[in-house]
């Protein structure tokens, strides 16, 4: 006790304090809660060479929280690592897909949930700080549609592997579509003519 009171008062400079401790908790936790600084990381164990130990070790190190073995020289569960990873961190991998073209799948964009976040504004504003304003919608294709193609807006939230096709607003021309375009300058509305000087007879 005389011990734990030491180190309180040397991370505060306090000299009297009563502590009330509702789980197991040790020092180093104490100190963390006192200081309020500490921010932890997850952390991934990888164990290399296991070629060389026995199966019973192997068996005992996989087991462990947080671990991963594997081998280098034989290239055994390096996939294994890597998918660990990519879960650990949180990224999401989403392909694009061009209007009439077939999705890209070698350069995905990738998106995390800690940094930025997944939804398809996220992704929009991954792509171009601008392009968020030109969304009419989005086609979605993935373990995040309901079908396929799903209609989305900016608010879903997208999964690993997803496919995402953004449609763009188109911007409107005045005087009608197509055949009904008018090519005159001519106003419209009758009442808007201007009007002409009176026929002298």
């Amino acid at each position: 006790m005389f011990h734990l009171r030491k180190i309180v008062v040397g991370v505060k400079q306090q000299s009297a304090s009563d502590v009330l401790f509702r789980e197991d908790a040790t020092v180093d936790d104490l100190i963390d809660v006192i200081e309020g600084n500490r921010k932890y990381i997850k952390c991934v164990y990888v164990y290399n060479k296991i070629d060389v130990v026995g199966i019973d070790d192997v068996d005992r190190l996989a087991r462990q929280p947080n671990s991963i073995v594997i081998s280098c020289n034989l290239k055994l569960n390096l996939d294994r690592v890597l998918a660990r990873m990519w879960d650990e961190m949180g990224l999401v991998r989403v392909y694009t897909k061009p209007q009439g073209q077939q999705p890209d799948f070698t350069d995905p964009v990738v998106l995390s949930s800690d940094r930025g976040g997944c939804t398809v504004e996220d992704f929009c504003n991954h792509i171009h700080r601008s392009l968020v304003k030109d969304v009419k919608y989005v086609l979605v294709w993935g373990t995040s549609a309901r079908h396929y193609p799903q209609h989305c807006g900016l608010g879903h939230v997208l999964q690993d592997e997803d496919v995402v096709q953004i449609v763009k607003k188109k911007e409107r021309e005045d005087g009608g579509r197509g055949r009904f375009k008018s090519h005159s300058n001519a106003p419209a509305r009758i009442s808007d003519r201007e009007k002409k000087a009176p026929l002298k007879t």
